[in-house]
């Protein structure tokens, strides 16, 4: 009879994904199996720079003589990753934990966003592809799933889905029976545990090591009325097939956003374009002008904030079924925020005053306003009545003016040179944001825009490649998206460019 082995789990947490009590239901359900266990955890300091890890070691010999159990793990020589956030996975795989030959990854899909991703100007979100690869690349077998959307599809949490899924894997010797009285025994939201730990015993049973790719999260998302399947064919007429997709997402929004009248200004702007054919160009042409023209003012917020479904959301997140719930929200409009809804030619001197007044930043107006009680929902919801005067707001003549010049810009690029027009539209990444972000964007912007023209027309008087052009509109961008820094570098390049 060979000794017993000592088996290894290690389970990676952020802070309010229950990973205390995962690791108490494993210990007490291989205590109760017979199975000698031990668990610890190691705190850390702050999401991700330093997220809790919980560690186990159990003997996969019932009744065994308890050996000494370790209180970290060992990189290389981890039986299971028990991971609640796919990030997670990524992060145990550098530190070098897992091993392709021996490690079982048990994880959720769903993603919470690191501190190093939300900072980054332009898209820092790490690629789920890169963690899938690495996923199956660095385990024996692989159980992944979305235990989030499971859980709140079943009225629970992901541990403890999370946990019916290491059941199913069969990467322990304990039953499932005795997962289950360990949940009863804690004694915690029993019913809807159980039921969370029976729906991911289910889900990880349908999975296999070959087939268990992540799948990606999809939101369904209303349809408005006025956005029929009808009305996308009949608008996108005359658009090439592989942009139809694109645009039927593009009306639907604009058509939520303002109305049908403002999809055919979005149309209309687009189509100049389609005589190039030149799908690539314009396929960029097309997402940044919808989601610019789409902008985020005080009308759009209160949208958002009113919406039924955003209280049922909230309600279903934090588990409440009966009873009331209080939102609170913090709301800190600034000066040009608060008369950028208004009608331009009643605030337009206003707003040249302020910006002579305050050039680096506007006086704000915080304040906290409890939607869920009558009168903090209707002072929110009345700026939603203001929508029909959008199109005459002082923000809208600034926001849409901005774009003319943009989309002139691309045109007369697209004329000389069709890479430098594609590096030009790829410009409008750079306006983003709201209050003193917004202004900060815009006029990075507005400069690369006035370099890169400047340098094109150069190159154009005396016949060149426009590659100077070009690497200055992509090299700007991708410092300016990189951070803080990356736009002082910007800024550096291009008053170099213009000393020239």
């Amino acid at each position: 009879m060979s000794d017993p082995r000592v088996l290894s789990v290690l389970i990676p947490a952020v802070g309010g994904q229950g990973g205390g009590v995962l690791l108490d239901w494993v210990v007490d359900a291989a205590l109760l199996d017979g199975y000698p266990a031990h668990g610890t955890s190691i705190p850390g300091v702050a999401q991700r720079t330093g997220s809790t890890t919980y560690y186990i070691e159990l003997c996969d010999a019932r009744d065994a003589e308890p050996p000494v159990f370790s209180l970290y793990p060992v990189p290389g020589a981890l039986d299971v990753l028990l991971a609640a956030e796919f990030l997670e996975v990524g992060r145990m795989i550098e530190l070098g934990f897992p091993s392709p030959a021996r490690t079982t990854i048990v994880a959720s899909t769903h993603r919470l966003y690191s501190i190093h991703e939300k900072i980054v100007t332009g898209r820092g979100i790490y690629p789920s592809e890169d963690l899938q690869r690495a996923a199956r690349a660095f385990s024996r077998a692989l159980y992944a799933f979305d235990a989030l959307a499971l859980a709140r599809e079943h009225g629970t949490e992901a541990n403890a889905v999370l946990l019916g899924a290491l059941a199913a894997a069969g990467a322990l010797p304990i039953r499932a029976d005795a997962f289950r009285e360990a949940i009863r025994r804690k004694g915690v939201q029993v019913g809807a545990n159980l039921r969370g730990f029976d729906a991911g015993l289910a889900a990880a049973q349908r999975l296999t090591s070959a087939s268990a790719a992540p799948a990606p999260l999809t939101v369904a998302a209303g349809r408005p009325a006025a956005a029929t399947d009808t009305d996308a064919a009949r608008l996108t007429a005359g658009f090439p097939a592989e942009l139809r997709p694109v645009l039927g997402q593009a009306i639907e929004r604009l058509t939520e956003y303002q109305n049908g009248a403002y999809v055919e200004r979005y149309l209309a702007r687009l189509r100049p374009f389609v005589a190039l054919d030149d799908p690539t160009l314009l396929g960029l042409l097309a997402r940044s002008l919808a989601v610019w023209m789409t902008y985020e003012d005080a009308i759009r917020v209160a949208q958002l904030k009113t919406r039924w479904s955003r209280f049922e959301r909230i309600r279903r997140e934090q588990g409440v079924t009966r009873g009331e719930i209080v939102v609170t929200d913090y709301l800190k409009p600034d000066l040009d925020e608060i008369w950028g809804i208004l009608p331009r030619r009643l605030v337009a001197p206003f707003a040249r005053w302020a910006e002579r007044r305050w050039p680096r930043g506007r006086p704000t107006l915080g304040q906290h306003v409890r939607t869920t009680t009558v009168t903090g929902y209707l002072r929110v919801w009345l700026l939603t009545l203001l929508r029909p005067l959008r199109p005459i707001s002082y923000r809208a003549h600034e926001e849409h003016a901005r774009m003319e010049r943009w989309l002139a810009a691309v045109a007369r690029c697209a004329a000389w040179d069709r890479p430098l027009a594609r590096e030009v539209a790829r410009a409008a990444q750079l306006v983003k944001g709201y209050g003193d972000v917004r202004r900060r964007m815009t006029g990075h912007f507005d400069r690369l825009l006035g370099v890169v023209m400047r340098v094109a027309e150069l190159e154009a008087a005396n016949g060149g490649g426009f590659e100077a052009a070009r690497t200055l509109a992509a090299r700007y961008r991708t410092l300016v998206l990189q951070g803080p820094e990356g736009e002082a570098q910007a800024a550096v390049l291009a008053d170099q460019t213009l000393a020239r």
